[in-house]
């Protein structure tokens, strides 16, 4: 690796108030945030309830937290309908579609290589 190069890594990976893996890919690299973006790419406005059932190893304490989490970075959206009993709703934002590529692209990666990695 040339001095160039390793500058060039050095500043992108070392300062961790401007480290994009750091920053953002952390927001949503968690096992369950990847797979709640996937139940909501693929069925488009889900409740928590189905979201619940589809990743029936969360739970939900944990479900709820990593809700919060990815609405708050604005991947997701929540849309509460004025009903008794309260029903809501969770949907991709236009950040979060645009993520979705990125992410397929790693699951087919991981579908590729997963009898490669696991042993």
């Amino acid at each position: 690796m040339n001095v160039f190069r390793l500058q060039e890594n050095l500043k992108k990976f070392t300062y961790t108030e401007s480290c994009p893996v750091r920053n953002v890919i952390s927001h949503f690299s968690g096992k369950w945030s990847l797979l709640i973006l996937c139940v909501l790419s693929e069925n488009g406005k889900t409740r928590f309830s189905t979201i619940g059932k589809t990743i029936p190893d969360i739970s939900p304490k944990v479900l709820t937290e990593t809700l919060r989490s990815l609405e708050s970075d604005r991947l997701i959206k929540r849309k509460i309908y004025p009903e008794i009993p309260p029903k809501v709703e969770y949907s991709l934002t236009e950040l979060g579609e645009s993520l979705m590529p990125h992410i397929s692209n790693l699951i087919k990666w991981a579908v590729d290589n997963f009898d490669r990695i696991k042993n």
